[in-house]
């Protein structure tokens, strides 16, 4: 089971108190993109083996949105912060 605490109420979370949001830094395309930029956009992501930074949120607790990097073999937890703060906007981790 993966434990989380919250940035922002600092409480320890277990998963199950917790909504995962998938990879964190995807910006949305403008409003005039085409087909494939749209679908691009909702589902393709990088999935990568290794250290990955995630959306998260306290659902149970405060409700606030948070990133967090992951090792997605391992799910050994390095860094959790306040939203916008592991990721650059370009989507590189910081």
């Amino acid at each position: 089971m993966i434990l989380i605490r919250c940035p922002h109420c600092r409480e320890l979370r277990a998963e199950d108190e917790l909504v995962y949001g998938g990879e964190a830094g995807l910006i949305r395309p403008a409003e005039s993109v085409d087909d494939v930029q749209w679908t691009d956009y909702l589902f393709m992501r990088a999935n990568p083996k290794g250290m990955h930074c995630e959306q998260w949120c306290c659902s149970a607790g405060c409700g606030q949105w948070f990133e967090v990097m992951r090792d997605t073999v391992t799910h050994r937890i390095t860094a959790v912060a306040k939203f916008q703060q592991l990721v650059a906007p370009s989507g590189e981790m910081t």
